[in-house]
């Protein structure tokens, strides 16, 4: 969620990689380059939630109308 909010926190402007480049300050700052950052983070949220879905439903056991995997 970091990637989400971070870009568009006021952390972002204030951070190590502007005061030692100043050139990347205009990247950075660029509302394009922080859609893209949070854009990265919302597609790697929703993968964390579909792994935890698909972790969860593979330990649910089968119920008696259920087949077993395998017969």
């Amino acid at each position: 969620m970091i990637l989400v909010v971070g870009p568009w926190s006021q952390y972002w402007d204030h951070n190590l990689f502007v005061v030692t480049l100043p050139l990347l300050q205009e990247l950075l700052s660029s509302p394009y380059f922080r859609g893209a950052v949070s854009g990265v983070g919302v597609i790697t949220a929703m993968a964390g939630v579909l792994e935890l879905a698909a972790a969860f439903g593979a330990w649910r056991t089968p119920t008696a109308d259920e087949p077993k995997p395998g017969v």
